[in-house]
């Protein structure tokens, strides 16, 4: 479409926001920048009334079978009820719970100034700056989900379970759909991570305890590399669980509880319920530390002084009268010096004026070599005699001293005061007690010039004196706030110089280079970013070759760049990543040939999707390019991903969905800031809804009821968006968005919808059941059960009844709380409720007939849940009609769900349980289309090439698959498979692995007990 064919108000429209784009070229002063940031995004703390409606999404898990290794090492048939691995997911599908299987992952950590839609690529600083920039608050996010497979023998079937752009399209439209280049990630990516994870955990098995906490932060690194943010969070607990030193439990204690910021409303709640957790809290420093004795040996004969039993301390003009042998007593210098053969042992007025103690300082070293006590005391006090002691090498007095000091630290001024004597003095405890103060207190303390001081001109022997040989755990903990504060900032950069001066061990130094690499390359430092990357990539961190290819082609030499990659590529077992980055430094078909296999190798890089679907949309290709950008939202609700869409509607002139696009996005991230960081997010929202015929909260609902009904999260997600501008009851749309965000795979930012609300209720009752959920979701089921159990006491509800019977469901495993379920879903039937959820407690229900056998009473509960349009209820329908042997119409079934879900890849693998080989292989090899990360399919290819005794090529599959997803299930029938061919290397490394995973996995560990037997 040109310029001078466009409608007004589209010409307008694009004109405004490509005006923004061009101030990327042209920076704004900061006065213009000021002005386009200062409307700001709805206040999602608005006042507004509540209903009743409150809204809980909980799909009923998928009734099928486990995947299971029996002792033979084949796949058995155990049941017909399908578990899940994951420990922060639902746990038995006959209790209820719900949890949804179809729908994106998405992670909503991105920085709100940073996103990857780019003006252009021609300017490679620019494009390296911003491309590492982004890498310092973006989490790769990926399904935690875990399917199970039960094949008899190696194969047993899961069961049951637009108008055309014009070619002379403006400039102005052309800017809005470039994309940026993918990030170096200041992340550990070793090329094989299972080997590194296998030799960990072999580490962990047989080395000494004293490293086990280095090894788990080592465990961390690479779990943070993988984007695993479940399994690194776990490898922190377990570092600080394992911690032999005080050092050791104080930094991991500090850092978990760093991570769980914003979690302070979760502890009132369980204060609320009589439970509070300590887990974190403050350390009494001085009892890990042994309390001082010294036994006095004398080095002189005692019988040479003739001294009197008293001596005198002359100080200034005053004397202080001590006992001569209980002060020599207090140290070796003190007792030759008074009981030996200096001077001072005949003298009874000894000058100690020039020491810098004062008189009443000296009475109180007095006192103590008495009482062996020091009385309460000023802290100006202390340190003098602090002072004194070191001086003469009066421990047990020094050890005294110092605890004192310990028990003073209360504030951060007390810590900033006390750490400098502690370091001049060599006191340990003094030391460590002020580190808790400044650990306890991050980021903020990041923000003080003179705690950032202490941490970065900290010497070698400063450093043990605070932290023990947990030099490298603290730096890692401090690099990772500066990193999340300002990854340019001179304190990050000098926080990583003493990381790198810290790492001892060859991972640790591939770590910290890299790193602190990815930072100078930031700041456009690139000679010295060279260096730390090629020392990074000698030290064996094949992936720091990305940052050298960035840095040579920043220096004119863009072929170097390209042959480092080729020379990688042929040298190491190829991976994804690697073509990824040799597809920057090519052209034509050579760059899409390499895009090509980056995305077969790795399916879950964005950025091949985004530059096909890109260069798709300038050569008018609207239809591809939109199909490529929905393959990956499919599965992966990248912010980038959207906006770029955003982009491509724009330009379609589709406001409609542009607008759909951008509410998704705010609601995800409400500061978010698209091109570059340049223009908020919310500006562009309220340029586009001008052009967007306005909704009635009428028609507001019914558009939500089909987005809802059709599997539209992200249609459903912008729909609640505009809702909660109206005057509708805030409480209940903040409660259902955080159930879609729940859905894709959004668990933060589900946690800020349902405190948000918890914040806008109307009522005792609802408040309360808002809190049961949040408690429930952050893991304390009896207390969320509790807080449903109150809010029915004061009124019967849907949502209490509903919480409580899920609730209940998932507190234990007796099979006689399901007639108790079934009754408070009943309950729960008989209040007041919208459609929506009224199918959803149906199925819920028609879920625990199954699990009890009472077929007919289940296919009711479908059939009714469909009748108001409860889309989901045709999977349990289908499992109905399998369990009455009636395949076809269980087939039948899945096929009318994949018609109507817009995220259908769960569907495609459910009715894959109810046909032959060949259709199931279609629809599994469709369910890996739509959502790569779904591990099932895998298995299932991998299990019928293992019973046609193809095993390489069953093995190849499964290895296709780690390659890019750290999963158990994956690792553990790998593992088998290399037993079954006498591969017992092979099978230990993967057993090693996957107990990385799940170190308390039964099944796993009888695998590994038995290949373990077998190893020479």
């Amino acid at each position: 479409m040109e310029m001078e064919g466009m409608d007004r108000d589209h010409q307008a429209l694009i004109l405004c926001v490509s005006s923004k784009l061009y101030s990327l070229s042209n920076p704004p002063d900061p006065g213009e920048v000021e002005v386009m940031d200062e409307e700001e995004p709805p206040d999602p703390r608005e006042e507004g009334s509540q209903t009743l409606n409150q809204i809980r999404e909980r799909e009923p898990p998928d009734l099928g079978e486990d995947l299971d290794l029996g002792e033979d090492g084949f796949l058995r048939n155990e049941c017909n009820s399908s578990k899940r691995s994951s420990n922060d997911e639902v746990q038995a599908y006959k209790k209820g719970r719900i949890v949804e299987e179809e729908g994106p992952l998405a992670s909503s950590n991105h920085l709100c100034f940073s996103s990857p839609v780019a003006v252009d690529c021609a300017v490679p600083e620019a494009l390296v700056e911003e491309s590492v920039l982004n890498i310092f608050h973006s989490d790769s996010c990926k399904e935690t989900q875990l399917h199970a497979l039960n094949p008899q023998s190696w194969l047993q079937v899961e069961r049951g379970k637009l108008s055309k752009l014009s070619s002379h399209s403006s400039s102005s439209i052309e800017s809005l759909i470039k994309v940026a280049e993918p990030m170096v990630l200041p992340l550990y990516k070793p090329v094989d991570y299972v080997e590194v994870l296998a030799q960990i955990h072999e580490e962990l098995e047989s080395g000494p305890p004293n490293e086990r906490s280095n090894l788990y932060l080592l465990q961390f690194q690479v779990f943070r590399g993988l984007g695993e943010s479940k399994l690194l969070q776990r490898s922190l607990h377990s570092a600080w669980q394992r911690a032999t030193t005080v050092y050791e439990e104080l930094i991991f204690g500090a850092w978990l509880k760093y991570e769980k910021q914003g979690e302070e409303l979760i502890s009132d709640l369980l204060a609320s319920c009589g439970k509070c957790s300590q887990e974190f809290g403050r350390l009494d420093i001085a009892t890990h530390f042994p309390t001082q004795t010294v036994e006095i040996m004398a080095t002189c004969n005692s019988n040479l002084s003739s001294g009197s039993a008293t001596v005198f301390f002359l100080i200034g003009r005053e004397k202080i009268a001590c006992d001569r042998q209980k002060i020599s007593a207090l140290s070796i210098p003190f007792h030759t010096m008074l009981n030996g053969c200096f001077t001072e042992s005949l003298l009874e007025v000894i000058d100690l004026s020039e020491n810098g103690i004062s008189p009443y300082s000296m009475r109180a070293v007095s006192d103590f070599s008495h009482t062996g006590q020091l009385c309460d005391l000023s802290v100006d006090v202390l340190l003098e005699i602090l002072i004194f002691a070191n001086k003469f090498c009066c421990e047990k007095l020094k050890d005294a001293c110092e605890r004192k000091l310990a028990s003073l630290v209360s504030s951060r001024q007390d810590a900033i005061d006390l750490m400098e004597y502690a370091l001049e003095e060599n006191s340990s405890v003094l030391a460590v007690s002020c580190l808790q103060v400044f650990l306890r207190e991050l980021p903020e303390c990041l923000n003080d010039e003179l705690v950032v001081k202490i941490f970065s001109n900290a010497t070698k022997q400063q450093r043990l004196i605070m932290v023990g040989r947990a030099s490298f755990s603290l730096y890692s903990l401090l690099c990772e706030v500066a990193m999340s504060i300002d990854p340019r900032s001179d304190v990050t950069t000098c926080f990583l110089e003493k990381l790198v001066e810290s790492a001892m061990t060859d991972r640790q130094k591939q770590i910290a280079y890299h790193q602190l690499g990815c930072v100078r390359l930031l700041r456009k430092e690139y000679c010295e970013a060279e260096r730390l990357f090629n020392a990074a990539f000698a030290a064996g961190h094949v992936y720091s070759v990305a940052g050298l290819a960035r840095v040579a082609r920043i220096k004119g030499d863009k072929l170097l760049s390209y042959e480092k990659l080729s020379t990688v590529i042929a040298s190491y077992q190829p991976l994804g990543w690697m073509y990824q980055e040799r597809s920057l430094y090519s052209d034509g078909d050579s760059k899409w040939e390499d895009l090509d296999k980056a995305t077969e190798l790795d399916p879950t890089l964005i950025y091949p999707y985004m530059y096909r679907a890109a260069s798709l949309m300038r050569k008018d290709d609207v239809k591809l390019a939109l199909a490529e950008i929905n393959r990956v939202l499919g599965f992966k609700l990248a912010l980038e991903c959207l906006e770029l869409r955003f982009c491509f509607y724009l330009a379609l002139e589709d406001y409609k969905s542009a607008l759909c696009d951008v509410q998704a996005i705010l609601t995800l991230s409400p500061e978010y800031r698209m091109f570059e960081g340049r223009v908020a997010a919310s500006q562009l929202r309220t340029l586009v809804r001008e052009h967007v015929e306005q909704w009635t909260t009428a028609d507001c609902w019914l558009q939500l009821y089909d987005r809802w009904s059709s599997v539209d999260d992200i249609g459903s997600l912008s729909v609640i968006y505009q809702m909660l501008e109206s005057d509708a009851a805030k409480g209940v749309l903040y409660f259902r968005q955080s159930l879609l965000l729940l859905r894709l795979n959004c668990p933060e930012a589900a946690m800020r919808s349902l405190q948000l609300a918890r914040q806008h209720t109307t009522s005792e009752h609802e408040r309360l059941v808002y809190e049961g959920w949040i408690l429930y979701d952050t893991g304390h089921c009896e207390e969320g059960l509790r807080k449903a159990e109150e809010s029915i006491s004061l009124q019967r509800s849907f949502e209490a009844f509903f919480l409580k019977a899920y609730a209940l469901a998932d507190s234990g495993p007796d099979p006689s709380c399901s007639a108790t379920v079934v009754s408070l879903l009943e309950d729960a039937l008989k209040c007041p409720s919208d459609r929506l959820r009224k199918g959803q407690a149906l199925n819920n229900l028609g879920s625990v007939y199954v699990d009890c056998g009472k077929l007919d009473l289940a296919a009711d509960c479908y059939i009714n849940a469909l009748k108001i349009r409860h889309t989901r209820a045709h999977q349990g329908l289908a499992r109905v009609h399998f369990l009455k042997n009636d395949r076809n119409a269980a087939y039948e079934e899945m096929t009318r769900l994949i018609e109507k879900a817009r995220n259908n890849a769960s569907a495609y693998e459910k009715r894959s349980e109810y046909c032959d080989r060949d259709l199931s292989k279609e629809d599994l090899q469709m369910v890996t289309q739509l959502d790569p990360l779904r591990v099932y399919p895998y298995r299932y290819r991998a299990a019928v090439l293992m019973d046609s005794h193809k095993e390489k090529e069953a093995i190849a599959e499964l290895t296709r698959a780690i390659a890019f997803k750290a999963d158990l299930h994956l690792l553990h029938l790998r593992a088998a498979f290399h037993e079954h061919i006498g591969d017992v290397s092979s099978a230990l490394r993967d057993c090693r692995a996957a107990l990385s995973l799940d170190p308390n996995h039964q099944e796993m560990l009888e695998l590994h007990r038995r290949v373990n037997s077998q190893e020479p």
